[in-house]
C-alpha cells in the first residue's frame, strides 16, 4: 500500500556502498593490527631466548604467540563473513 517502487535499488545500493567503505577501512586497520601482532611477538621471542629455551619459557611463549595470533586472525575471518553477507543476492 505504501511501497515506493520508483527508487527500488537506489537507497539499498547507497547503504551497501557506505557499509563496504567502512569494511574496507576496517581492512586497513586489520593490516595495522597484524603489524601490532608482530611487534607484540618480538618480546616473547626475546624472553624465550633469555630464559635459555627452558620448557616453561617455550610453553609460555607459545601460549602468548597463540593469543596474539587469535587477536589478529579472528577479526580477519569476521570481516570476510560480514562482507559475504552484504553481497546482494541476484534474483
Amino acid at each position: 500500500m505504501f511501497t515506493n517502487t520508483a527508487d527500488k535499488n537506489g537507497m539499498t545500493s547507497k547503504r551497501l556502498n557506505i557499509v563496504r567503505l567502512i569494511l574496507r577501512s576496517a581492512a586497513v586497520l586489520l593490516a595495522l593490527n597484524e603489524i601490532r601482532g608482530l611487534i607484540l611477538a618480538a618480546p616473547v621471542f626475546y624472553a624465550m631466548y633469555e630464559a635459555g629455551g627452558s620448557l616453561m619459557a617455550i610453553w609460555l611463549g607459545i601460549s602468548s604467540l597463540l593469543g596474539i595470533a587469535l587477536s589478529v586472525i579472528i577479526p580477519m575471518f569476521a570481516l570476510k563473513k560480514i562482507e559475504s553477507k552484504l553481497k546482494p543476492s541476484s534474483v
